[in-house]
């Protein structure tokens, strides 16, 4: 399953997303948390002092890799981030998943790596998260199997097409006319495309903060963290493990992981929106990039899920 995790900036989404993963390990779980955020904290939070290779830093090899023996696709060259898989791609499955490490809670980690000073001024940061969108369309994930994905603040997700390559959405949303300010762009946004979204409370005080997420979320409302100081000392740098956890907090987690686990995997629509998006890019920027009409990339034989894998 996979999950992506949104919200405003310092709503904790990225805090939210390492205890996710965390949680999930702890229940025996394999997951892979990857880091597609802009500001790349992620590898901080879950304790890994040398971050991976960045997935941004590879996209060549990514390409050619996925690419395999597809005679849809010329060359690597003409793959951009919404090349969908077709029958002769090399797909990919979980424990396959490239340039992650290890981590002390048990998530592996993969991220996408921050600007460097060549692309400062001349490059989007989109062009390192298309590794992701790149990987996740040629992803076959099973049951069990989970990928977090610590997205960009706000609703600069939409940006792309990344956002709806998940099971399910978490907007992680403080008790803040601010907070719930990006929960209303995303819902929106997020209803046209039949993207599956549930809200997080975050940094909860009291019963009136819930309040106030229920009078401005309502039914989306799926949980909330209340303030921890256990989460505090994890931002701090100070020893933390998910015994630390407050009870109430860990009960909050369990609730995120029952409600992913109860989602049916759709790749129907998966499938379907990966060639929308893959249309409209290249009508809107990708065939005068490359100088080919990429919707002759698109093999309408093609099944996604465990069918493609023979």
């Amino acid at each position: 399953m996979r999950v992506a995790f949104v919200g405003k900036g310092g709503s904790g989404k990225t805090t939210m997303s390492a205890l996710f993963s965390r949680y999930v390990a702890s229940q025996g779980a394999p997951v892979t948390a990857i880091d597609a955020d802009i500001n790349q904290h992620l590898a901080l939070i879950l304790g890994v002092e040398q971050p991976p290779e960045p997935l941004g830093a590879h996209l060549p090899e990514l390409k050619e890799h996925l690419r395999g023996a597809n005679p849809l696709i010329a060359s690597a060259d003409v793959m951009v981030k919404t090349t969908p898989p077709g029958r002769g791609s090399r797909l990919l499955r979980f424990a396959d998943l490239p340039y992650s490490v290890p981590t002390p809670e048990g998530p592996r980690l993969m991220v996408t790596g921050p600007f460097g000073e060549d692309d400062l001024g001349v490059a989007c940061y989109h062009s390192k998260v298309g590794a992701v969108e790149l990987l996740l369309n040629h992803l076959v994930d099973g049951h069990g199997e989970y990928v977090v994905v610590d997205m960009t603040a706000g609703a600069d997700s939409f940006a792309s097409g990344l956002f709806t390559r998940f099971d399910l959405t978490f907007l992680v949303a403080e008790p803040t006319r601010q907070g719930v300010s990006v929960y209303r762009q995303y819902r929106d946004y997020a209803a046209s495309y039949d993207v599956p979204i549930a809200v997080v409370g975050n940094k909860v005080h009291g019963p009136g903060d819930v309040d106030f997420l229920r009078e401005h979320v309502g039914d989306d409302l799926l949980t909330w963290m209340e303030h921890s100081a256990a989460v505090r000392a994890m931002e701090q740098g100070r020893s933390f493990t998910m015994d630390d956890l407050e009870p109430a907090n860990s009960e909050a987690l369990a609730v995120l992981l029952k409600h992913l686990d109860a989602r049916e995997k759709d790749w129907a629509r998966f499938g379907a929106q990966a060639v929308d998006f893959h249309l409209r890019n290249a009508r809107a920027w990708a065939n005068e990039r490359t100088g080919i009409d990429l919707a002759t990339q698109v093999d309408p034989g093609f099944v996604y899920g465990p069918a493609s894998l023979g």
